[in-house]
Parts: structure tokens; sequence; C-alpha cells
């Protein structure tokens, strides 16, 4: 584990949590993935990171090490941390996954479901003013329905925080004409950075835990239903149709120019229980990307 942070009490309280949280995941048994990993890789970064990355889960590296992005997508993340002005100190990373798929395969949906209170719990504790999602997997919960070629480097407000869709950065190593693209889109952050501590809000506490309700509802369905497989041997991989989602209420932002639309168009209003915002949080986004 790698945590940076400085201040009184309450930071300390962060870090038992982050601690304990940390321990849960390390010592998990709800998916198959436990049956093959080396080290379960949880995350690690700042307790007061205003900017959190997500990416899809660990491979070979950081399989054996348990540390997040240290293999050469990591190297490339570094370099594309500092061009937005930022570092592994600053920032928070972490996966959709904790565990990683063997042969570096996607993950499952009953394994990102297993998965998923961990990476509430995350958010919660971090509370960042900004999510980025590296590779289409993280992206699919904040931006379901979506596909990345088509919304890299645009952002969305969900309930107080902004959250930006990355290409992965193992995308611009196997594919040369993608780099320069996830490097234009990084250059991007410092502006969402600066608007998301100016104008939004954390969300509020009821909408936190409602969140991580239904996370960990969605967890219970997979590792007590058989018909998932997640937790027994030689079970073929149940996966739900494609639901189809409607388009968030929240804020939908085209960057171009990123400052002026974000001041021009305002959140459309929506109670707190909303099935608006039940979809917008839906655990179980898996769609044909």
């Amino acid at each position: 584990m790698v945590v940076t942070a400085q201040g009184g009490n309450s930071l300390a309280r962060l870090a038992l949590q982050i601690k304990d949280l940390e321990a849960q995941v390390k010592t998990c048994q709800l998916c198959r993935l436990a049956k093959t990993r080396t080290n379960a890789v949880p995350g690690e970064g700042s307790l007061r990171a205003e900017v959190m990355f997500i990416g899809e889960g660990p491979g070979y590296h950081e399989d054996k090490q348990g540390r997040p992005f240290i293999g050469a997508a990591g190297h490339f993340l570094d370099e594309l941390l500092a061009i937005a002005g930022l570092s592994r100190e600053s920032a928070y990373i972490t996966n959709v996954v904790k565990c990683r798929p063997p042969n570096n395969r996607d993950p499952n949906p009953d394994e990102m479901a297993a998965c998923a209170p961990y990476l509430e719990r995350q958010i919660e504790i971090i509370n960042p003013r900004l999510i980025v999602t590296l590779g289409r997997y993280s992206m699919s919960k904040f931006f379901p329905g979506e596909r990345i070629s088509q919304i890299h480097g645009q952002a969305r407000i969900v309930d107080g925080r902004l959250c930006v869709a990355m290409y992965h950065p193992a995308a611009g190593l196997h594919q040369a004409s993608l780099a320069d693209i996830i490097r234009a889109d990084f250059r991007k952050l410092p502006v969402f950075m600066e608007e998301a501590q100016r104008v939004l809000m954390a969300p509020p506490a009821e909408v936190v835990e409602e969140r991580i309700a239904e996370a960990e509802a969605a967890r219970e369905f997979v590792v007590h239903n058989p018909e998932t497989g997640a937790v027994l041997e030689n079970v073929a991989i149940y996966t739900p149709a494609p639901a189809a989602a409607e388009a968030p209420t929240d804020l939908a932002i085209n960057t171009a120019p990123i400052v002026e639309e974000m001041k021009a168009a305002p959140p459309a209003a929506k109670s707190k229980k909303s099935a608006a915002k039940k979809d917008s949080y839906r655990q179980m986004s898996f769609f044909d990307l």
C-alpha cells in the first residue's frame, strides 16, 4: 500500500478506513479471480486526492507486486499524469476489479459486480471531485451505453462529481495512433480540475450510501446465485442481456470549449430517489461496446 496524507485526526480516520478496506480486498474470496491471483491490488495514492483514476484490472506486474499500473501501461500513465500536472502521490489510482483476470482477459460481469462495493467504498473514503475512467469497463459505470471512441476526453457531472472518460493507457501502447489522442485528452484535465474545484459540491451522504447499497445488492446476487458461477468452478458464466439505458439526466459536457459549455448548461433538476439517478448509478452496466 502506498498512501500519502497530511493533516489531523480526520485523515487518521481515513487511513484506518482505507487500511481496513484493503485488508478486505486482500483476503477476498468472492469470485473466481481469488483462485488465480498472486496478490490482490486494492489501489494507492493520496487520501486527499481530488482526482481518482479507475482502470480495468491488474496485469502481470501488478499481480506480482500488489500495486496498480506499474507495468508498461503504468509507465505511460506516469507520463500522462505529468502532462496533467499530477503524480501518483497527488492522485488515487485503482481498478474496477482488484485481482488479475487470467492471461489479462477482460473482466467478467460477475467479477466486476463482486468487486463493485470495494470501489464504491474507495470513492466514499477518498471523496474525489474528479473521477477519470481509463478504458471501457470503468467508463460503463459512469457513461452507460456509450462508446469510448465517441466520448473520450468528455465529462459528465454525476450527483456532484465530475467524471471524465479516457482511453486506457494500454490502448496507446497497442495502437500508436491513439497515443497522441490520449495525451491531448490528459491536457484537458487541469481545466476539468479547476472547474470541479470551483463549482462542484460533494455528493450528499444519502446518495453515496444508496450507491454502495446497490453495489452490495448486485454482489449478493452474483455470489449467492449459482447461475452466475461466481464462486463455483466449471460453471458457465451468466451474462445478463444488455439493458436499454436511458441517457442520464446529469449534465453532459461536450468540451469545445470546455469552460463555456460547463457554465452554460446547468444540471437538470431531479429527485434523490428518481429512476434517472438510479440509471446513472447502475452497478452492472454491461454493454456491447
